[in-house]
């Protein structure tokens, strides 16, 4: 699977310690194992390499930290921390980081990014996104959210499950909220059932309208779907290049068509250009 993934057309390649080890020791410590010997053989070209370690307040996060820094921290992008619900989790793991990082001072430093996937989390997400200046990411973890506040789920992901409305929406709003204050990166997370396209389009889409800037998928046929729901359509871009078009001649409120527009639709209209990976009319780039 890490072979595989190292080609797949994803932005950012998440190798798991977590839930996809079987929670014994010696399974755990092979895996570690096996995953650093991944690290070092496999080429993942331009893509982020993150490594998911286990939850910090279990047997085995330390010797996952330990390992990965000490032996591959040279191709680490991130390290993915599930279950946090607490700002002194995200201090006591960028303390820890630091130290292994002074030892070799040449190596880059190691981001973060930070699953809330329980109500305590979440009632702490505001103070978690702002505990660390390595931290990148926060991503919303909805298997285990579902687990921890008692709802009767048993697929990952599955936002309707006969909930008159949408199930997630507050949960993705408050985690979106506390991500773009603090200028972090919002991500949303997987759906289990890989034969609902439908389920994943519409998952993808909802998260796209609220501000996320990407999705986890679990499975390469998911791709496709996950990653045209972030890019701007043709359309968009279109548009968005017209309304800068307009701006920079006119400059302030103007009229386009039936619609008047002013400053406040040029800064939508970059953020559009910014997610196609395009520039501006004008030649500048808009980068984060």
């Amino acid at each position: 699977m890490a072979e595989k993934a190292a080609s797949l057309p994803a932005a950012e390649v998440v190798l798991d310690l977590e839930d996809a080890v079987a929670e014994e020791p010696g399974e755990k410590a092979r895996a570690r194992a096996q995953l650093v010997q991944n690290l070092r053989e496999l080429d993942f070209g331009g893509r982020a390499v993150a490594v998911r370690i286990n939850q910090l307040d279990g047997p085995y996060a330390l010797r996952d930290v330990m390992a990965l820094v000490s032996e591959v921290g040279e191709r680490i992008s991130c390290l993915v921390v599930p279950k946090v619900n607490s700002p002194s989790q995200v201090v006591f793991l960028d303390h820890l980081l630091s130290a292994l990082e002074a030892e070799r001072p040449a190596r880059h430093r190691i981001g973060l990014e930070l699953q809330i996937e329980d109500p305590a989390g979440l009632e702490a997400v505001s103070e978690i996104a702002a505990a660390s200046a390595r931290t990148e990411a926060l991503i919303f973890g909805p298997g285990d959210f579902s687990a921890a506040m008692g709802m009767p789920q048993l697929t990952i992901g599955d936002g309707t499950a006969g909930y008159p409305g949408d199930l997630w929406h507050y949960v993705l709003v408050r985690i979106a909220v506390a991500a773009k204050a603090r200028g972090l990166q919002a991500i949303d997370g997987p759906c289990s059932d890989i034969g609902d396209v439908a389920g994943l389009e519409r998952s993808s889409e909802r998260a796209a309208a609220l501000g996320y800037d990407g999705k986890w998928a679990i499975h390469p046929s998911q791709l496709e779907t996950v990653n045209r729901a972030f890019t701007p359509n043709a359309g968009q871009v279109r548009r968005a290049e017209e309304i800068l078009a307009l701006l920079g001649q006119r400059g302030g409120a103007s009229r386009m068509g039936q619609e008047m527009v002013d400053e406040a639709h040029g800064r939508m209209a970059r953020e559009v250009l910014l997610r196609a990976g395009l520039e501006a009319p004008d030649g500048a780039s808009h980068e984060r």
